[in-house]
């Protein structure tokens, strides 16, 4: 498994946005470009929770739609979503699991459970979870 990396700036692009929903749960995707030594994050979309609901998340499908067509415009490719845990860690819930059904995506969660906002992300295969090497760099900081 290769790295995922994202700018600093996208982060903290996700956890405003998932700041401003709570306390619903937040949601969106990631798409990028992969190669073999792993995925760079290039567009974060942050999408409609059309539940509103506090402890999980449903895509807006038109907006899902809508995100998809930029990246094929992009030329970026689908990496996979990320959602906002307000509550609860940064790790995937039984229901999160039960719903990872692209074995290939990155889930990236959020916690909002503590003052400052943890990030992982994770692959899921079969129900099975393996947590992805996922760096935050900045412009003056990269590997």
């Amino acid at each position: 498994m290769g790295i995922v990396r994202m700018e600093y700036h996208m982060y903290d692009e996700i956890v405003r946005y998932a700041r401003e929903h709570l306390p619903e749960e937040a949601c969106g995707l990631i798409a990028g470009e992969e190669n073999e030594n792993g995925r760079l994050v290039k567009k974060v979309y942050f999408l409609t929770n059309i539940d509103h609901a506090e402890d999980h998340f449903t895509l807006d499908p038109k907006e899902q739609l809508a995100a998809i067509k930029d990246m094929r415009a992009n030329g970026y490719k689908p990496l996979g979503n990320w959602h906002s845990h307000p509550s609860s860690p940064s790790r995937p819930s039984v229901e999160d699991i039960r719903l990872s059904f692209d074995s290939n995506a990155s889930y990236m969660i959020i916690s909002l459970m503590a003052e400052n906002a943890v990030i992982n992300s994770f692959q899921v295969e079969n129900g099975e979870v393996t947590k992805e090497d996922l760096r935050i760099y900045s412009d003056e900081y990269y590997f």
